[in-house]
């Protein structure tokens, strides 16, 4: 047989096991809906959309498990007495019954659980006795029997995807080429390697497949419809840890007291009145990484962003304002969602802990508001995509929107200049029967600080100022549109950034908030202390609507607000700032690092008792 005959006749095999996995996968998606239709109405259309949106997910899901066959037929090109099918053949038998374990499990527990199959599972596997009690006899039986005949099923299928080749080839003594054509052959397998690394990955863009990627829909339950089972819960293990279990510093007594009054959940009343709209439109500016450092009013450098202390003299700015985190990722759901945020992981990155996670855009959405999410980039990096479909937004724009010109104009997305102006296309689209809520997250002061711009000769402050006269034409556009009239828009920063600051720095969290619009009373300056995470109580509360739903959101304007604090994290520490000063407690060395302007117990006991309640909660 020739050479290219065999590797001809490998790609053949591995295509067709390529295609049953895949094939196996819509089938249970199909599964997983028909079994729930009681859950939630759908159509074939409805279907459709999942088997399309769940597609690259299956994929990638499909190419790990080819690793182990791609790998098996390497291992044979460079030694032809390798027992190919030996090996593979119960190689896939087992993932064939695991298959069927998690794909049918996962849609006979949906109907009880309403998340998709994760490591949660596992909590529950050394008591099985509680799970059987909660059903009948006939029902275990008869789930049993369906995961039995499913995996029977595909296994036959992927048997007969395999075929004889496999064991012709395997029982061969010797290849028949020589050694510089069997060298040939292993590179040409180590090219289809790396296709099998891309599928994995989901592609080729900056983004790596993830849980939120197959998101696509309003619809909790079709979103999860198109996310693969098992990818969901090999993803889930790989990131699963016993999160209540961590940074236990204090006796549970102890705890509490010094968390009591840190976070109070009855702030309902407002002891101040910014708004002139009781209802008025919300446009969010979220600016990537511009901390404090670039604002001259808060000590920062003093040319990089004339147009934000242009602004300041316009509205409503607010001096004592700290973001939560240090990420985006982070960032974003602090800002948006009033969430505390997290040292050592992403809340936006463990989808399974999204389920009842509030938002601005859910509670403006409940009062008629339509909600638009702008970026310039790649949607999908972080799982951002699920997670803001999943908190409300219904129309999502991102650099898949723009010409390919413009999207690929800098390695990191769409410019601000660009996405400025369709920002400002959005607002003139923007319905004039009913309130709207738009977010604009900007790029361009981000690595690799690639910008149409050149006043500075600093790259990196350069790209913040292109950011900020980007930011200064879109005000000044807004400012001459009618919409101005019942607009409100706040201007705030995702995170700060490291530009001759650390984490350590309290200056690198310390960061502008800026309100402005006709829906503003009069400009003036707030000094109250407040972290990222409060806006959504405080700006709800301005307009009148409930927000005890966000635990970890304070409405700074109550009078009940009477303990004003922040508090921030990043990977090694945690930040606590009081009337008393700022303390920077080393989670690693389990030590202080900054103190000012005098150490403080007291602030390191309230900063240790705010980061194991955030633990608690998310291990519950």
């Amino acid at each position: 047989m020739k050479r290219a005959h065999i590797l001809l006749k490998m790609l053949q095999h591995f295509a067709l096991l390529l295609a049953c996995l895949l094939l196996i996968f819509a089938a249970g998606k199909a599964v997983f809906m028909i079994y729930n239709r009681s859950v939630e109405a759908f159509t074939l259309g409805d279907m459709a959309q999942v088997w399309r949106h769940g597609l690259s997910m299956d994929v990638s899901t499909s190419c790990y498990l080819l690793t182990v066959p791609w790998l098996c037929a390497l291992i044979w090109l460079a030694w032809s007495r390798f027992p190919l099918r030996r090996v593979l053949m119960p190689y896939l038998f087992v993932v064939c019954v695991l298959l069927a374990i998690i794909i049918c499990g996962d849609a006979f527990l949906y109907e009880f659980w309403k998340f998709k199959l994760n490591a949660t599972v596992f909590s529950y596997m050394s008591h099985p006795e509680g799970a059987a009690s909660s059903v009948s006899t006939s029902f275990m039986v008869s789930r049993l029997l369906g995961i039995l005949v499913f995996g029977l099923l595909t296994f036959g299928l992927m048997k007969r995807a395999l075929g004889g080749e496999a064991e012709a080839s395997g029982s061969q003594p010797r290849h028949p080429f020589s050694v510089s054509r069997r060298l040939l052959s292993i590179i040409a397998w180590l090219l289809v390697g790396g296709l099998i690394f891309v599928g994995i990955r989901g592609g080729v863009s900056r983004s790596v497949m993830n849980l939120g990627v197959p998101y696509y829909s309003q619809s909790l339950f079709l979103n999860h419809s198109a996310v693969n089972p098992a990818f969901s819960l090999f993803a889930s293990m790989s990131k699963s840890k016993d999160f209540d279990s961590q940074f236990n510093y204090l006796p549970e007594g102890e705890r509490a007291q010094a968390f009591e009054g840190l976070y109070p959940q009855d702030t309902e009343d407002v002891a101040d009145t910014l708004l002139n709209v009781r209802r008025p439109n919300v446009l969010i500016v979220l600016m990537e990484s511009f901390g404090g450092k670039f604002i001259r009013e808060l000590g920062g450098l003093p040319d990089v962003a004339p147009n934000m202390s242009r602004l300041i003299q316009q509205g409503i700015f607010w001096t004592n304002y700290y973001s939560n985190s240090f990420r985006t990722d982070r960032g974003v759901v602090s800002a948006l969602s009033g969430w505390v945020s997290y040292p050592t992981t992403s809340l936006m990155r463990l989808p399974e802990k999204l389920n009842g996670i509030p938002s601005i855009a859910q509670s403006l959405a409940r009062e008629g508001y339509s909600t638009t999410y702008l970026y310039g980039g790649d949607i999908r990096v972080f799982g951002q995509r699920g997670y803001l479909l999943q908190t409300g937004y219904e129309t999502l724009v991102s650099d898949a929107d723009f010409p390919l010109s413009q999207a690929h104009e800098s390695k990191w997305g769409v410019n601000d200049s660009l996405t400025a102006l369709r920002a400002l296309q959005l607002v003139r689209q923007m319905p004039s029967d009913r309130p709207w809520h738009l977010v604009w997250q900007t790029l361009s002061s981000h690595e690799p600080f690639e910008v149409p711009y050149h006043r500075l000769e600093d790259e990196k402050l350069n790209a913040f100022a292109f950011t900020d006269h980007c930011i200064g034409l879109f005000i000044d556009g807004l400012r001459a549109m009618p919409q101005w009239k019942d607009l409100l828009v706040i201007l705030i920063p995702d995170h700060g950034f490291l530009y001759d600051l650390t984490y350590q720095d309290p200056a690198f969290f310390h960061s502008p908030m800026l309100w402005l619009g006709g829906a503003i009373r009069r400009p003036r300056r707030m000094d109250v202390l407040m972290n990222q995470s409060d806006l959504a109580a405080t700006l709800l509360g301005q307009m009148g609507l409930a927000h005890s739903q966000f635990p970890w959101s304070r409405n700074v304007l109550s009078s009940l607000y009477s303990y004003p604090c922040a508090y921030s994290s990043y990977p090694g520490g945690i930040l606590f700032a009081d009337s008393t000063g700022v303390s920077v407690y080393d989670i690693t060395a389990n030590e202080p690092i900054t103190e000012q302007p005098a150490p403080s117990p007291e602030r390191l006991r309230r900063a240790k008792a705010i980061l194991q309640t955030s633990y608690d909660m998310l291990g519950r």
